[in-house]
Protein backbone atom coordinates (compact mmCIF):
# COMPACT_ATOMS: atom_id res chain seq x y z
CA UNK A 1 0.00 0.00 0.00
CA UNK A 2 1.15 3.07 -1.16
CA UNK A 3 1.48 5.89 1.55
CA UNK A 4 2.84 9.78 1.48
CA UNK A 5 5.41 10.24 3.77
CA UNK A 6 6.26 13.50 3.86
CA UNK A 7 2.32 14.84 3.45
CA UNK A 8 1.32 12.70 5.95
CA UNK A 9 4.60 13.65 8.16
CA UNK A 10 2.92 17.75 7.54
CA UNK A 11 -0.50 16.95 8.44
CA UNK A 12 1.08 15.45 11.72
CA UNK A 13 2.88 18.34 12.59
CA UNK A 14 -0.03 20.83 11.71
CA UNK A 15 -2.01 18.75 14.13
CA UNK A 16 0.20 18.11 17.06
CA UNK A 17 3.93 18.68 16.43
CA UNK A 18 4.39 20.49 19.41
CA UNK A 19 2.97 17.42 21.62
CA UNK A 20 4.86 14.58 19.35
CA UNK A 21 8.64 14.04 20.04
CA UNK A 22 9.60 12.34 16.68
CA UNK A 23 6.70 12.85 13.71
CA UNK A 24 8.70 10.45 11.12
CA UNK A 25 8.85 7.31 13.92
CA UNK A 26 5.04 7.95 15.16
CA UNK A 27 4.43 8.47 11.04
CA UNK A 28 5.45 5.09 10.18
CA UNK A 29 3.81 3.32 12.95
CA UNK A 30 0.57 4.56 12.26
CA UNK A 31 1.11 3.29 8.51
CA UNK A 32 2.20 0.08 9.88
CA UNK A 33 -1.40 0.00 11.88
CA UNK A 34 -3.08 1.18 8.50
CA UNK A 35 -1.73 -1.64 6.74
CA UNK A 36 -2.91 -3.43 9.81
CA UNK A 37 -6.65 -2.31 9.87
CA UNK A 38 -6.96 -3.00 6.02
CA UNK A 39 -5.66 -6.45 6.36
CA UNK A 40 -8.26 -7.51 8.75
CA UNK A 41 -10.72 -4.95 6.92
CA UNK A 42 -10.75 -7.65 4.46
CA UNK A 43 -12.80 -9.99 6.57
CA UNK A 44 -14.49 -7.77 9.22
CA UNK A 45 -16.12 -4.41 8.67
CA UNK A 46 -14.24 -2.40 10.89
CA UNK A 47 -14.86 1.07 9.32
CA UNK A 48 -16.43 2.04 5.98
CA UNK A 49 -15.10 0.86 2.78
CA UNK A 50 -12.86 3.34 2.26
CA UNK A 51 -9.30 4.33 0.35
CA UNK A 52 -6.24 4.90 2.82
CA UNK A 53 -6.67 8.82 2.25
CA UNK A 54 -9.75 8.46 3.53
CA UNK A 55 -8.58 6.36 6.20
CA UNK A 56 -6.37 9.00 7.21
CA UNK A 57 -7.93 12.16 7.49
CA UNK A 58 -11.34 11.14 8.62
CA UNK A 59 -10.29 8.54 11.23
CA UNK A 60 -6.33 8.40 12.14
CA UNK A 61 -5.92 12.85 12.25
CA UNK A 62 -9.44 13.00 13.65
CA UNK A 63 -8.58 10.81 16.58
CA UNK A 64 -4.89 12.64 16.81
CA UNK A 65 -6.66 16.18 16.60
CA UNK A 66 -7.43 15.48 20.46
CA UNK A 67 -3.45 14.92 21.81
CA UNK A 68 -3.16 19.28 22.34
CA UNK A 69 -5.83 18.55 24.50
CA UNK A 70 -4.88 15.88 26.39
CA UNK A 71 -1.31 18.29 26.75
CA UNK A 72 1.50 16.75 28.36
CA UNK A 73 1.20 14.86 31.75
CA UNK A 74 3.60 14.35 34.37
CA UNK A 75 1.74 11.83 36.35
CA UNK A 76 0.03 8.46 34.88
CA UNK A 77 -2.80 9.29 32.58
CA UNK A 78 -5.42 6.47 32.62
CA UNK A 79 -8.13 7.07 29.74
CA UNK A 80 -11.11 4.89 28.89
CA UNK A 81 -12.60 4.94 25.58
CA UNK A 82 -16.47 3.82 25.18
CA UNK A 83 -17.70 2.26 22.11
CA UNK A 84 -14.11 1.43 20.43
CA UNK A 85 -15.23 0.14 17.33
CA UNK A 86 -12.71 -0.31 14.98
CA UNK A 87 -10.25 1.52 17.31
CA UNK A 88 -10.78 5.39 16.89
CA UNK A 89 -9.92 7.66 18.65
CA UNK A 90 -7.98 5.14 20.96
CA UNK A 91 -5.63 3.12 18.89
CA UNK A 92 -3.66 6.29 17.11
CA UNK A 93 -3.89 8.06 20.44
CA UNK A 94 -2.42 5.11 21.86
CA UNK A 95 0.82 4.74 19.64
CA UNK A 96 0.95 8.35 19.54
CA UNK A 97 1.82 8.16 23.84
CA UNK A 98 3.71 5.31 23.53
CA UNK A 99 6.84 6.11 25.66
CA UNK A 100 4.90 7.67 28.19
CA UNK A 101 2.73 6.90 31.55
CA UNK A 102 -0.70 6.15 30.17
CA UNK A 103 -2.98 3.26 29.95
CA UNK A 104 -6.00 2.78 28.86
CA UNK A 105 -9.52 0.79 29.07
CA UNK A 106 -11.49 0.58 25.76
CA UNK A 107 -15.06 -0.97 25.94
CA UNK A 108 -16.60 -2.95 22.99
CA UNK A 109 -19.48 -5.52 22.70
CA UNK A 110 -18.68 -6.30 19.50
CA UNK A 111 -16.55 -9.54 20.00
CA UNK A 112 -14.81 -9.39 16.41
CA UNK A 113 -13.85 -5.79 16.88
CA UNK A 114 -12.43 -6.95 20.63
CA UNK A 115 -10.38 -9.20 18.70
CA UNK A 116 -8.78 -6.76 16.72
CA UNK A 117 -8.37 -4.44 19.12
CA UNK A 118 -6.61 -6.73 21.38
CA UNK A 119 -4.21 -8.40 18.28
CA UNK A 120 -3.52 -4.23 17.42
CA UNK A 121 -2.75 -3.87 21.14
CA UNK A 122 -0.41 -7.11 21.27
CA UNK A 123 1.32 -5.84 17.65
CA UNK A 124 2.13 -2.98 18.65
CA UNK A 125 2.67 -3.20 22.12
CA UNK A 126 0.24 -0.69 23.65
CA UNK A 127 -1.25 -0.65 27.25
CA UNK A 128 -4.42 -1.71 26.49
CA UNK A 129 -7.29 -3.21 28.18
CA UNK A 130 -10.37 -4.50 26.14
CA UNK A 131 -13.85 -5.22 27.79
CA UNK A 132 -15.85 -7.47 25.96
CA UNK A 133 -19.11 -5.90 26.89
CA UNK A 134 -21.94 -3.74 26.83
CA UNK A 135 -20.64 -0.05 28.94
CA UNK A 136 -23.67 -0.42 31.82
CA UNK A 137 -22.37 -3.64 32.53
CA UNK A 138 -18.63 -2.98 33.54
CA UNK A 139 -18.09 -2.49 36.83
CA UNK A 140 -15.99 0.92 37.76
CA UNK A 141 -14.09 -1.35 39.81
CA UNK A 142 -12.87 -3.22 36.60
CA UNK A 143 -11.58 -0.17 35.03
CA UNK A 144 -10.20 2.13 37.88
CA UNK A 145 -9.39 5.50 38.03
CA UNK A 146 -10.14 7.51 35.32
CA UNK A 147 -8.36 10.82 34.10
CA UNK A 148 -10.02 11.17 30.52
CA UNK A 149 -12.93 9.91 28.63
CA UNK A 150 -13.25 9.31 25.01
CA UNK A 151 -15.60 8.85 23.03
CA UNK A 152 -16.95 8.77 18.81
CA UNK A 153 -19.59 8.45 16.72
CA UNK A 154 -21.52 6.23 19.79
CA UNK A 155 -24.47 8.19 20.90
CA UNK A 156 -26.42 11.66 21.78
CA UNK A 157 -24.43 13.65 24.37
CA UNK A 158 -27.17 12.90 27.13
CA UNK A 159 -27.05 9.26 26.95
CA UNK A 160 -23.04 9.80 26.71
CA UNK A 161 -23.04 11.38 30.17
CA UNK A 162 -25.13 9.13 31.45
CA UNK A 163 -22.28 5.78 30.16
CA UNK A 164 -19.42 7.93 31.68
CA UNK A 165 -20.60 9.10 35.11
CA UNK A 166 -20.53 5.56 36.76
CA UNK A 167 -16.82 6.00 36.38
CA UNK A 168 -16.46 9.95 36.71
CA UNK A 169 -14.05 11.07 39.36
CA UNK A 170 -12.96 14.41 40.60
CA UNK A 171 -10.56 14.89 38.17
CA UNK A 172 -11.76 13.47 35.41
CA UNK A 173 -12.15 14.69 32.00
CA UNK A 174 -14.00 14.22 28.87
CA UNK A 175 -13.01 14.90 25.21
CA UNK A 176 -15.75 14.17 22.77
CA UNK A 177 -16.23 14.29 19.17
CA UNK A 178 -19.48 15.69 18.42
CA UNK A 179 -21.10 16.90 14.81
CA UNK A 180 -23.33 19.24 13.48
CA UNK A 181 -26.07 18.25 16.59
CA UNK A 182 -23.58 19.68 19.44
CA UNK A 183 -25.63 22.10 20.07
CA UNK A 184 -28.75 20.89 20.57
CA UNK A 185 -27.10 17.71 22.54
CA UNK A 186 -25.98 20.35 24.54
CA UNK A 187 -29.43 21.89 25.58
CA UNK A 188 -30.70 18.36 26.13
CA UNK A 189 -28.13 17.14 28.49
CA UNK A 190 -28.15 20.42 30.28
CA UNK A 191 -31.59 19.29 31.42
CA UNK A 192 -30.29 16.39 33.14
CA UNK A 193 -26.55 17.07 34.13
CA UNK A 194 -24.11 20.17 34.91
CA UNK A 195 -20.96 20.33 33.78
CA UNK A 196 -18.43 22.67 32.59
CA UNK A 197 -17.26 22.81 28.86
CA UNK A 198 -15.14 23.97 26.01
CA UNK A 199 -16.23 23.90 22.67
CA UNK A 200 -13.10 22.95 20.38
CA UNK A 201 -13.26 23.34 16.46
CA UNK A 202 -12.42 19.68 15.17
CA UNK A 203 -9.76 20.44 12.81
CA UNK A 204 -10.87 17.29 10.31
CA UNK A 205 -14.85 18.11 10.10
CA UNK A 206 -16.19 21.83 9.38
CA UNK A 207 -19.62 20.73 11.14
CA UNK A 208 -17.76 18.88 13.93
CA UNK A 209 -16.26 19.54 17.44
CA UNK A 210 -14.17 18.28 20.16
CA UNK A 211 -16.84 18.93 23.37
CA UNK A 212 -14.44 19.27 26.62
CA UNK A 213 -16.21 18.14 29.50
CA UNK A 214 -15.34 18.65 33.19
CA UNK A 215 -16.91 18.86 36.84
CA UNK A 216 -19.33 16.47 35.81
CA UNK A 217 -22.78 16.00 37.82
CA UNK A 218 -26.55 14.70 37.98
CA UNK A 219 -28.44 18.62 37.91
CA UNK A 220 -30.36 16.36 40.78
CA UNK A 221 -28.83 13.80 43.28
CA UNK A 222 -30.63 10.52 42.65
CA UNK A 223 -31.88 9.99 46.14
Amino acid sequence: MSWNDSSHRRDLEAIAGPIVGNLDALCTQLHRFSDHLFRWQRVQNLVSRETPGDLWERHILDSLQLLPLIGPHDGPLRVLDIGSGGGFPAIPLAIALKGTDYSMHLIESNTRKCAFLRATAREFDLPITVHTARIEAVSPQAVGRVDLFTSRALAPLPLLLRYIHRFWAPQSRAILHKGRENGEELKTADSDWVYDVLKHQSATDKDGVLLELSHLRPRTEPK
